[in-house]
């Protein structure tokens, strides 16, 4: 099975990584809605949620307020949206369980279709700003 998001966790390919633990990482998405975008997913391979445990469910979305408090503070974000889809009819793009936290901007409004391409200098940049706040006590 080739998936982008296992090939990243194992490091095969590169990404920006904001948090790991043993069984979780949180990445940021390279083709972001806004800055800050991220997505939080086990390490292991579930193609979709209901794949999943309902432990591992719990312990995939308890990762999301921490992390999502740490992009907030980085990005100075005023409020973020949360993502799950399920299934190509549900736009899944990747087949490997996510979570996708997407701040939002007052001043920008809400578009849920725009994506961006910022340069991995500044996604780098941004992944370093969000671990320091995660390291930070929060």
């Amino acid at each position: 099975m080739d998936c982008i998001f296992c090939d990243i966790i194992s490091g095969k390919k590169s990404g920006f990584f904001i948090y790991e633990s043993q069984d979780h990482v949180a990445i940021l998405d390279k083709y972001p809605i806004d800055t800050g975008h991220s997505l939080v997913m086990p390490r292991e391979h579930y193609e979709i949620i209901t794949d999943m445990t309902e432990k591992n469910v719990v312990d995939l979305f308890s990762r999301v307020p921490k992390i999502a408090k740490a992009i907030l503070q980085a990005t100075n974000a005023d409020a973020f949206s949360i993502a799950q889809n399920n299934g190509r009819a549900a736009k899944q793009i990747v087949p490997h369980v996510h979570v996708h936290i997407i701040p939002r901007y007052d001043a920008k409004g809400t578009v849920w279709t725009k994506r961006q391409i910022p340069k991995d200098e500044e996604l780098e940049v941004l992944a370093q700003k969000i671990r320091q706040n995660l390291d930070s006590k929060n």
